[in-house]
């Protein structure tokens, strides 16, 4: 959907905003927050992210990074912000309940005008607007596009595009997902004219491992790995015990789920984390196996076809046997 014409009358004026992002933030979150921040505060506009929940520690060297707030740690604040947001961007998911307790205060304020950027499936179309489209790489591909359709391209600076590479560039896996297309390329050329540089960017983003994160790869890979080869499956599976001992910091499981793609015959691999009272389970495919049906029916969750995420209620034992009992039905999809 795109309701770009009406997106740009919206910010014409200078206004209050506020940009609000998913829980647990990533690479094109805080990415396309941080474009969108930028490219708003040229046009006059009072900006202010917000995150639910803290951002990887290899996030915070991104441009403006220090203006993000973070709602678990400011809540009071955070909610008055949003209270007198004239205009508030929803940015990279499609139900506003993905953003946790902030929801029911957006919700409240009735008086501003919602702005939905994203790039997932199945949209709740809870905004005023909507700029969306399922088959881009990322949502800070959809900004790049968004804004050079609404004519400001000409305020595209390092800044800006440091922060959208960087979306782009983590939600592809460094360009190798089916995502990516000829546009991202496209843009991407356009980025780094303007001053990026890639290979500092994925030192900064890929290249950031501490002494325990890499102990702790190699700890998953060895000793928590599970096979199902019978269905072209791979399972790794932490308790929060697990990840203590490696003295666990948030995003240190960050790109974990890949890892069992590189073996030849696993279709799908999928990790299991705890976390609190809450399990988390990420999921990623080859081909057209659509990860984001498994997680959805039976994990509460969703995503892309070959990315997804979903949550369990269960402990990481019984997660792990409802997953076991789970993907034969389907044995005939693997094996096709």
């Amino acid at each position: 959907m795109d309701d770009y014409g009406k997106i740009k009358a919206c910010i014409l004026q200078p206004a209050k905003v506020v940009i609000v992002s998913h829980q647990s933030p990533d690479g094109d979150s805080i990415g396309a927050s941080l474009a969108v921040t930028h490219l708003l505060t040229q046009l006059g506009h009072e900006v202010v992210p917000i995150i639910p929940d803290p951002a990887p520690d290899f996030l915070h060297w991104m441009p403006g990074f220090d203006e993000v707030k973070v709602y678990d740690q400011e809540q009071e604040d955070c909610n008055q912000k949003i209270k007198e947001a004239d205009i508030i961007f929803c940015l990279d998911f499609n139900d506003l309940n993905r953003v946790g307790a902030m929801a029911e205060h957006i919700r409240m304020n009735r008086n501003a005008t919602l702005i939905n950027i994203d790039h997932h499936r199945e949209p709740k179309m809870f905004a005023t607007y909507h700029y969306l489209n399922h088959h881009t790489s990322s949502t800070a591909q959809l900004v790049y596009e968004l804004f050079d359709k609404m004519g400001f391209d000409k305020l595209f600076n390092t800044a800006t595009a440091e922060c959208i590479y960087t979306g782009i560039v983590t939600d592809t896996g460094s360009f190798r997902f089916s995502s990516t297309s000829a546009s991202t390329h496209s843009i991407t050329s356009q980025l780094i004219h303007l001053g990026v540089d890639g290979a500092q960017i994925h030192q900064r983003v890929f290249d950031n491992y501490s002494e325990s994160r890499l102990k702790l790869l190699g700890y998953a890979l060895n000793e928590k790995l599970l096979f199902l080869k019978e269905y072209s499956t791979a399972i790794i599976y932490l308790t929060e015990v697990e990840l203590s001992k490696f003295h666990f910091q948030k995003g240190d499981t960050e790109g974990l789920v890949n890892y069992p793609l590189s073996i030849n015959w696993v279709k799908i691999a999928i990790l299991i984390t705890e976390d609190k009272n809450k399990v988390k389970l990420s999921f990623r495919s080859k081909g057209d196996f659509p990860v984001n049906e498994l997680a959805g029916k039976y994990f509460s969750g969703g995503g892309h076809q070959n990315a997804a995420g979903g949550m369990s209620k269960s402990s990481v034992e019984e997660t792990l046997n409802t997953l076991k009992k789970v993907i034969p039905l389907y044995a005939e999809k693997l094996n096709a």
